[in-house]
């Protein structure tokens, strides 16, 4: 089994790694960000197993990135939303999320987001490519792309 510290890294990326850098933690903040919030929500739209994404929504609560509210008192139940620590990951989950359009979706991209209202889409600085404003994910719409189809059907 692979190690999973970086201890002999004196690097920004390696410790940010150690937080964030595992497959399912990504997937996990890459839903969030388009506003799953619940347990059974992860859960179906991930496909992992119950025990595994209990550990990594409780690995982000202990980050900081996540916190858990309860929604419903009998049973207890609760929602996980982003903290302003995990808001500050928006940039860099759309530049691999742009990364990834451009060099690994043969059909093009799965998803397209765009600015509401306007329809611009995410430029390379995060900003509108059409009216130039700044972004952020509650300006933004995603939608199905011209590669939607080809990943649904894999």
């Amino acid at each position: 089994m692979l190690k999973r510290d970086y201890d002999n890294q004196v690097c920004s990326i390696a410790r940010s790694l150690e937080v964030i850098g595992e497959r399912w933690t990504m997937l996990i903040l890459r839903d969030c960000f388009v506003g799953v919030r619940r347990f059974d929500d992860f859960q179906r739209s991930l496909g992992i197993a119950r025990n595994v994404l209990s550990t990594r929504l409780q690995r982000l609560v202990d980050a900081g990135i996540l916190e858990k509210r309860a929604y419903e008192e009998r049973p207890v139940r609760y929602e996980y939303r982003l903290t302003a620590k995990g808001k500050d990951l928006w940039p860099v989950l759309m530049t691999l999320s742009q990364w990834g359009d451009r060099y690994e979706s043969e059909a093009g991209a799965p998803w397209v987001f765009e600015h509401r209202g306007c329809g611009g889409q995410v430029d390379a600085h995060l900003c509108c490519d059409r009216c130039g404003e700044p972004l952020d994910p509650r300006k933004l719409e995603r939608k199905p792309g011209p590669g939607y189809e080809s990943i649904k059907a894999a």
